[in-house]
């Protein structure tokens, strides 16, 4: 009995993972051409979630915290250097000892202290990091400024996850096993990060609707929704790649209007007393 169930078992394994596979090659026909999602989020959010089951069901990559990893390697540095920089902005602490650096001073110091890393080169070697994943391609990228340093390129997807700030905060406690005032204190020290890293560094706010295709806000659309969305989003721009750059925009097949329209008359503002 006992063998007759594992053969069963794993012949419904063998079935369930040929379906996979299956579903998996018929995406990414769909998606031929688009190499690239990168998913900003709201911490707390589900962005990270939804990025991973997004890259499961399209068989691409996922490219979430192993960045660091890899600007870690790339540097020659350790993993806590190249955390304590990770989507955080450059603190004063930071620019004092990038100034001391900068005189050489010649301290006595052991020969096997680490040199500092400093911001700038932890932002070059991320773009690296972040450009040659990309030119690799079939990736789904979280986070580390992705929708800035890839937003010239066509083929890739850009999406943003956010969520009203009390559901975020009681997604942490969950996640995270946190009180109240510690998640909230979390979320909010996160948000601030992230976005004073994108100020900071590249002069954008992230929550600027332009630097994404698409926006969902998980308190109104489940997760696995917004994994649909954003898998039907990538064959839809999929399928635009072949037209010219001076094609593109919402005017694309619509005829001009058989007249001017009208603008709506101003109400006179009533008079002072």
């Amino acid at each position: 009995m006992s063998d007759e169930r594992n053969v069963a078992g794993g012949q419904g394994a063998t079935d369930e993972t040929h379906e996979t596979r299956g579903g998996q090659q018929e995406e990414a026909e769909q998606a031929e051409g688009m190499r690239v999602v990168t998913i900003s989020r709201e911490y707390g959010s589900g962005g990270g979630e939804i990025a991973a089951r997004l890259a499961a069901r399209l068989g691409w990559e996922l490219i979430a915290h192993e960045v660091v990893a890899r600007v870690a390697q790339h540097l020659g540095v350790s993993m806590a250097a190249a955390e304590a920089h990770d989507e955080r902005p450059e603190s004063r602490a930071d620019r004092v000892l990038a100034s001391l650096r900068a005189l050489e001073f010649n301290l006595p110091t052991a020969q096997d202290v680490p040199p500092l890393l400093e911001p700038r080169d932890y932002a070059d070697a991320l773009a690296q990091v972040v450009r040659g994943a990309a030119a690799a391609g079939n990736v789904v990228i979280v986070g580390r400024a992705a929708q800035v340093l890839l937003r010239e390129r066509r083929d890739t997807l850009h999406v943003r996850i956010v969520a009203p700030p009390d559901w975020r905060i009681v997604y942490v406690m969950g996640r995270e096993r946190l009180d109240f005032a510690t998640a909230q204190k979390r979320v909010q020290s996160k948000d601030t990060d992230r976005t004073r890293y994108l100020q900071l560094r590249f002069q954008v706010h992230v929550e600027d609707a332009h630097l994404y295709d698409m926006v969902l806000n998980t308190g109104a659309i489940g997760l696995d929704a917004c994994v649909e969305l954003i898998a039907h989003t990538l064959d839809a721009k999929a399928a635009r790649l072949r037209l010219p750059v001076e094609a593109l925009g919402p005017g694309e097949g619509l005829p001009a209007y058989p007249e001017r329209p009208r603008d709506l008359p101003v109400p006179d503002q009533p008079a002072e007393s």
